[in-house]
This record gives C-alpha cells, structure tokens and sequence, in this order.
C-alpha cells in the first residue's frame, strides 16, 4: 500500500516555508527541486525538503495539511526543530530516476 505525505520545503536562507502534499513523494520533490511547474515553490526556490509526515491515506494528508496551513510559522518552525533541528535537506542524496 503507498503511503501519501504532507512535506515542508524551503529555501537557502529558510525565510519561506512551503507545505505540500502528495501520494508520490519521490517525484513531487524531483519536480520542486527541477521546477518542473512554475508557482510558488520556484519562484521562492523551495527545494529543500525539512519535514515529512506518512499517512495511509490522502485524505488523512489532505486534512493535516489543512491543519498545518492554518498555524503560524512558529508551530511550523517547531515541527521542523522537533525532528530536524538543523534543518538539513531531507532528499540529500535521493536518486531521482523515473520513465
């Protein structure tokens, strides 16, 4: 069974924080980082992957990035701090390969 996620990108400097969700998880971030579609994320050069939640389904995902959007940034920041308090790029080293 595949497992949908709610991440957290951001930039160099970490003044943006951009919440996403997805069932492929692999190549959502292939697309952020390769700017594969033109909006939020490329203009603001969100391509570092901080935070990462699994759920069972995407609509479990699709609600807790609801919840995730409405806080404020402190709670974000805190999420990201919990779990990866250096904020280092969680995709480092993937191998994006797909057909």
């Amino acid at each position: 069974m595949q497992k949908s996620h709610v991440y957290f990108l951001t930039n160099k400097n970490h003044t943006v924080i951009y919440i996403g969700v997805t069932s492929y998880l692999l190549k959502r971030i292939y697309q952020h980082k390769t700017k594969v579609y033109k909006g939020f994320t490329s203009r603001y050069n969100c391509d570092q992957l901080v935070y990462v939640e699994a759920f069972d389904s995407i609509v479990e995902a699709i609600g807790r990035e609801k919840q995730l959007k409405a806080g404020n940034r402190k709670r974000k920041e805190a999420l990201i701090n919990l779990e990866n308090p250096d904020w280092l790029d969680l995709s480092e080293g993937w191998v994006f390969c797909f057909d």
